[in-house]
């Protein structure tokens, strides 16, 4: 066997190897269990901390994640990818957190039609070129660290994670044009952290 046959019957093992955990963990198989999780914490962690900003909750909403999964596995049914689908169950676990926390994940009185900060208008769909080129990935993640916890639900599942709005609006329970409404003001708020960021680095150089 060739080394480029090895790697690929060890790839198709790897596949396998999920699915065949996947089932096992249905049945309560703790290794199997054990394995999934070793697998997808990583991925777990880091979408609760970008959506929270606080290790702390992002460890113990990674493992409330976990702990749902072990509840619900029986029901998934291979619709969908299943990092796809534990993706969905962690998304709903901090947004559950975030609404006992009585933190207002969607203003829903902020509709489209706004305030004065939403002029001049926009395509709230469109990508924000102020965003884009060489901002520094740390200062960036910072200014997501500071943004309302509302407008960073919002910008971490669309510009992050790549839900689309209407994916979004079922997700959070609002209507897609809140979600673009959302977006945009986060990109706003962000491009306004992300100047004072510079400003403050230029002044202090």
């Amino acid at each position: 066997m060739t080394d480029l046959d090895s790697k690929t019957a060890q790839q198709q093992g790897n596949e396998f190897s999920e699915a065949d955990a996947i089932e096992k963990a249905k049945f309560g198989d703790a290794q199997a269990f054990q394995a999934l999780y070793d697998k997808h914490k990583r991925r777990v962690y880091s979408l609760c901390l970008r959506m929270t900003a606080n290790t702390a909750e992002a460890e113990d909403l990674t493992q409330e994640a976990f702990l749902q999964l072990y509840r619900k596995i029986a029901t998934f049914r291979g619709e969908s990818a299943f990092s796809t689908w534990l993706h969905r169950l962690s998304v709903n676990v901090v947004l559950m957190h975030l609404r006992k926390k009585s933190l207002p994940v969607v203003s829903l009185e902020e509709t489209t039609q706004g305030g004065d900060d939403d002029t001049p208008r926009k395509d709230f769909g469109a990508e924000d070129l102020a965003l884009a080129g060489s901002i520094d990935r740390l200062q960036l993640q910072r200014a997501v660290d500071d943004l309302p916890p509302g407008y960073r639900t919002i910008f971490v599942l669309h510009d992050v994670e790549g839900y689309e709005h209407n994916e979004i609006a079922t997700i959070v329970g609002c209507s897609i044009g809140n979600s673009k409404s959302q977006l945009h003001k986060a990109r706003m708020k962000l491009r306004d952290l992300l100047k004072l960021n510079r400003a403050e680095k230029a002044e202090s150089a």
